[in-house]
């Protein structure tokens, strides 16, 4: 599971979730539901379950029982099971990836009938049952079953169910036939989230993305050095931009360089609460050495520009190095508008692209320049490893999303929620930070700050 996306950020939302009645069920969810207040509803007027908190994972937890509840069984089968979760498909709406255990049982894992979520399983030999039998695993990359010497990684489609029961027994159906055209995996996935050694859907994120560096290449050729920009250096920025940066660089005969450190303990920033947070952390995370930026052109590689605080910083910290010429391009097109399918990119007003032109983004990021990716040639480096995908959910980038039932009143409520949970969680934040005890503050710089007279190479070079 990754971070929560609806809810809070309370302890009492951790998952799994856990109902005791019927069955005895716990319950875990990557992904985002459209329809909460329409299901919270019905659970509350229908169904009589008590909601305990605001996660979405909870109400499709009570969903589930509820369906199982309504078959009035002691004991349930497994038709009784794919009938529940076909139920619960015709009433949440949204993208979400589900895998639960049924007390006494075994294992249930569904993904919703779009696919937007990613979701699959594989096998191994087990070492402590009888002979002959497996162990299964579902994940939503195959990258955790590599680690855990599993094999076989299947995707499981679009609305799509299992059963693995206690005896080790797998079935696995389409509870819910989607209509044609209707698989949508997000792709955003493939630009920034996966693993790149996962492969998902049947695509290789490793192969995607130096497809990206390739057609990115391309774009950065029209835009830049067509019109006569030079360009002495591609640098990444760590560590998801690498794979594409190194073939962009390739494909145009320019240096690559590993420009920036990545201090390993800092976290993913774009999905840190707060502008303030996610600029501290963009300095604590990254260290730029002077030596690949001083006195060069140099063109930056990131997978996506979201809100534009990391951009902002990165450029910053490639002039405090030195670099005459800070230019930026971005495997993804413009982020525009907010996912609601599971990633943190609730409110349009924070996204740096949104009402902005490619040239005010540039501005507002203090780049040189700004070469966005294609949406076309996004869509094709990764349908070109899997011509039998033949749409995405590209909503983050024009706006359509494919479950058809989110409009402008929906996002501006998202946003409100969003912007409520934010304030409570920064005051939490605040709380704990005066409990703790004061400390030296102890101030670094990569390189001379803004206004330094002289600009040399200081990462193990005499001045």
């Amino acid at each position: 599971m990754r971070y929560p996306t609806a809810g809070s950020f309370a302890h009492s939302e951790a998952q799994p979730f856990y109902v005791n009645s019927p069955y005895g069920i716990v319950f875990a969810h990557n992904g985002n539901t459209v329809n909460q207040d329409e299901l919270r509803k019905l659970l509350d007027s229908e169904a009589h379950r008590h909601i305990n908190t605001d996660s979405d994972s909870e109400l499709l937890l009570n969903l589930f029982a509820y369906h199982l509840q309504s078959t009035g069984k002691f004991r349930i089968n497994e038709e009784d099971i794919f009938t529940a979760i076909q139920r619960l498909m015709q009433q949440a709406k949204g993208g979400y990836a589900c895998v639960a255990m049924l007390a006494g049982f075994g294992i249930i894992a569904f993904r919703d009938p779009h696919g937007i979520r990613p979701l699959g399983m594989c096998v191994r030999r087990s070492e402590q049952g009888p002979e002959g039998s497996l162990d299964y695993c579902f994940a939503s990359e195959s990258v955790v079953g590599d680690a855990l010497n599993f094999e076989q990684f299947s995707d499981l489609g679009p609305g799509e169910a299992v059963i693995v029961t206690k005896t080790s027994q797998m079935r696995r159906t389409l509870v819910t036939v989607p209509a044609p055209n209707t698989f949508t995996p997000d792709i955003f996935e493939y630009v920034y989230f996966a693993r790149p050694d996962s492969v998902i859907d049947g695509v290789s994120v490793y192969r995607s993305r130096m497809a990206m560096g390739d057609r990115l290449a391309a774009q950065v050729k029209r835009e830049l050095l067509d019109a006569g920009e030079q360009i002495d250096v591609v640098i990444p920025v760590p560590d998801t931009s690498r794979v594409a940066a190194l073939q962009l660089a390739q494909c145009l005969h320019i240096p690559y360089r590993e420009g920036f450190v990545k201090n390993r303990y800092v976290g993913r920033t774009f999905i840190m609460p707060g502008q303030n947070v996610r600029r501290k952390n963009v300095r604590r995370k990254l260290n730029a050495m002077a030596l690949e930026f001083s006195g060069k052109n140099v063109l930056l590689v990131d997978d996506s520009i979201v809100r534009g605080t990391t951009s902002l910083e990165i450029i910053q910290m490639a002039r405090d190095a030195g670099a005459k010429k800070v230019f930026m391009a971005s495997c993804a097109p413009p982020i525009r508008f907010s996912n609601v399918y599971g990633i943190d990119m609730p409110s349009r007003a924070e996204l740096v692209a949104h009402n902005r032109s490619i040239a005010e983004v540039a501005e507002t990021i203090q780049a040189d320049a700004v070469v966005y990716q294609t949406l076309e040639e996004l869509i094709a480096s990764v349908r070109g490893l899997n011509p039998a995908i033949t749409k995405f959910d590209c909503s983050v980038f024009n706006g359509e999303y494919v479950t058809g039932d989110v409009d402008e009143a929906f996002l501006r409520h998202l946003e409100q929620v969003r912007a409520g949970n934010d304030k409570v969680k920064k005051a939490a934040q605040n709380i704990a930070a005066a409990a703790q005890p004061e400390a030296e503050t102890v101030t670094s710089c990569s390189g001379p700050m803004n206004g330094a007279e002289d600009i040399g190479l200081y990462n193990g070079w005499t001045r």
